[in-house]
Order: structure tokens, then C-alpha cells, then sequence
């Protein structure tokens, strides 16, 4: 004889996500802080998504880690933005080292080199956007117990080139 139990109701996205899908929310003194927390690939896929969202035009900063060069842009088109960062989207997961802000007055989406998620705002509106994919809101996200100097992220070939050619094809400038 089986016994068998209700089972649990699940999702695909429940399923597959790990634990730590999540985020810390804070209001501080008329700005509100996210800080995103999920494996490398949902981290870089949640920056993309989440550039949806901001204006149709925005500023842009990179820096890449490895090299040590910088770029910059002001107003750029947020479908190109988006566009040119979804095709380095593989290699930003697996290799990271690169720190991306985009950013306006209002918002600013940042990917750091250890591919961590934040988000700075001056209202509240991304609390609701982060629980819309389905993220799961803690009280505090343990931060990393580690931190890599430039020298010490792993070799990552063509991906300093890749993101000097993203930085030429939306005309930044180096800073």
C-alpha cells in the first residue's frame, strides 16, 4: 500500500531557482536601497530585465576590473543600452570583473565585478518590480565573505575587448 501525500505546489521558476533568490530593501533618508542576491546567471539576466524599466534614455558607466579602463556616457537610448549588454551577457556571468551602472536622476541599476546586484532610488517603485520576478524580500542579505583585487580575477580572454568594443558602439568615452 502508498500513502500519498497533497503535493506541494511548485513552479518551474520555484524549482530551478536556488535559495538565495532574493533581495534587502531599505529606505534611508529619502533614498531606497535593493540589494539583489542569486547565482551569477540570474544576477546578469535580473540587471538586463531590469533595465526595462528605467527611461528611455539613460547614463552609462563601465569598468572594467581586469584592464583598469573606464568609460562613460550621458542620454543614450536605453533599447541600445540594453541591446549591446545582452551579448555580453554570457561572459559578464561566467567571468564578471566588469562594474555597469545604468542611471538616471531618479534610479541607478548596478552590476558590480563579483556580480552583485543594487539598486539606488529615490522612491519605492522597485520594491514591487523585484517582488513581480519573483524574488523573495529578507530583512538583510549576507554580503560576500570575499573580494577580489583586480589582479586576482580569474583570466578571462576577449572579455576586456568585448566590453572596450560595447563601450565604441555606444560612443562612451573614456574616462
Amino acid at each position: 500500500m502508498f500513502f500519498r501525500a497533497q503535493r506541494p505546489d511548485s513552479t518551474i521558476g520555484r524549482r530551478f531557482r536556488t535559495s538565495v533568490d532574493g533581495f534587502a530593501f531599505r529606505a534611508e533618508q529619502g533614498h531606497y536601497t535593493a540589494q539583489v542576491a542569486a547565482n551569477a546567471e540570474r544576477v546578469v539576466d535580473l540587471f538586463l530585465a531590469l533595465a526595462e524599466h528605467m527611461p528611455p534614455a539613460v547614463d552609462v558607466a563601465i569598468e572594467d576590473a581586469r584592464s583598469g579602463h573606464a568609460w562613460h556616457g550621458e542620454s543614450l537610448a536605453l533599447p541600445d543600452v540594453r541591446e549591446a549588454l545582452a551579448r555580453l551577457k554570457a561572459v559578464l556571468a561566467t567571468f564578471g570583473g566588469v562594474e555597469i551602472s545604468i542611471f538616471t536622476s531618479e534610479d541607478q541599476l548596478t552590476l558590480d565585478p563579483v556580480i552583485e546586484l543594487f539598486i539606488y532610488a529615490r522612491t519605492d517603485r522597485w520594491l514591487y518590480i523585484l517582488q513581480g520576478k519573483g524574488l523573495e524580500e529578507r530583512r538583510e542579505m549576507r554580503p560576500r565573505s570575499w573580494a577580489l583585487e583586480r589582479h586576482e580575477f580569474p583570466e578571462a580572454p576577449g572579455l576586456s575587448d568585448a566590453v572596450a568594443r560595447l563601450a565604441a558602439s555606444l560612443h562612451l568615452s573614456q574616462t
